[in-house]
């Protein structure tokens, strides 16, 4: 299959890169992993490492000349590449690491189409960059991604860095009245939840952060959730980019003015 990748769109390669990686971390799933230390309490395990390296093996097979960068390998390929492939092959690892099954592999070209590939549902969110669907793991199950804001269900993520703060909070979201009234909070730890407010699953998703348009773990779910017709903008209101302010992603206008009011951007108040 990796060789007929060569004349595949990229959306395609996209998403066959986030399948393999998809399959080792399925595949080693409830093993006793080992651990490689990253500071501040963050680690990789083995199956981050062998889910990249089969990412890696499609993209290379398809796309040769462009660059990639991993979360674990760092920036591979020619430094004058004028494509570089953004790659996180398993968002969700301390998850993974102690037997939950709420983890992504996310795939994404910079500026371009992205995939994000549920190890456990069989699923694969992609885009070319102008409209998004999830293929389920049923042969010739694909439809397009319609956000909307019905389940109420919002996902914060609570964890550190916190460069917002005191200004945002993340916890201090939660209990925020209005929050309270219009939601249901959900803590995942991973950007999965990202194509599930593309998806029209969630209401919305919100962490803090900086610029997280080129971040090997957003990129691809920002990618989804702009083509599916959300709305994306840091915590803030502003743009998601350079000097950017964390993230909040809703399926609609509304949804987002609302959440906005509660994270100090421009928002209507209350």
């Amino acid at each position: 299959m990796i060789g007929s990748l060569a004349s595949a769109t990229d959306t395609e390669v996209a998403a066959a890169a986030g399948l393999a990686g998809a399959e080792v971390v399925r595949a080693r799933y409830g093993r006793l992993h080992s651990r490689i230390d990253k500071g501040s309490g963050d680690f990789a395990t083995d199956a981050d490492l062998a889910a990249e390296q089969a990412i890696l093996d499609v993209i290379r097979a398809a796309r040769p000349g462009d660059a990639v960068h991993g979360e674990e390998g760092g920036r591979q390929g020619a430094a004058d590449a004028e494509r570089e492939w953004l790659v996180d092959p398993l968002c969700g690892t301390l998850n993974y690491a102690t037997g939950s099954q709420l983890v992504a592999v996310n795939v994404a070209l910079r500026n371009g189409p992205a995939a994000v590939a549920d190890p456990f549902s069989g699923e694969v969110f992609l885009t070319d960059g102008e409209t998004a669907r999830v293929r389920s793991g049923v042969p010739g199950d694909e439809r397009p991604l319609a956000p909307t804001a019905e389940t109420r269900l919002v996902d914060v993520n609570l964890d550190p860095p916190f460069p917002s703060a005191p200004g945002f909070r993340a916890v201090d979201l939660l209990a925020h009245p209005g929050f309270v009234e219009n939601f249901r909070p959900r803590v995942v730890s991973t950007t999965l939840a990202l194509a599930w407010v593309a998806a029209g699953r969630r209401a919305a998703y919100v962490t803090d952060g900086g610029d997280l348009s080129g971040s090997v773990h957003f990129a691809a779910g920002i990618a989804l959730c702009r083509a599916a017709g959300c709305v994306v903008t840091g915590v803030d209101g502003g743009p998601v980019g350079s000097g950017g302010r964390g993230l909040v992603a809703a399926p609609d206008a509304g949804t987002h003015e609302l959440l906005l009011s509660m994270t100090g951007g421009r928002g209507r108040t209350g």
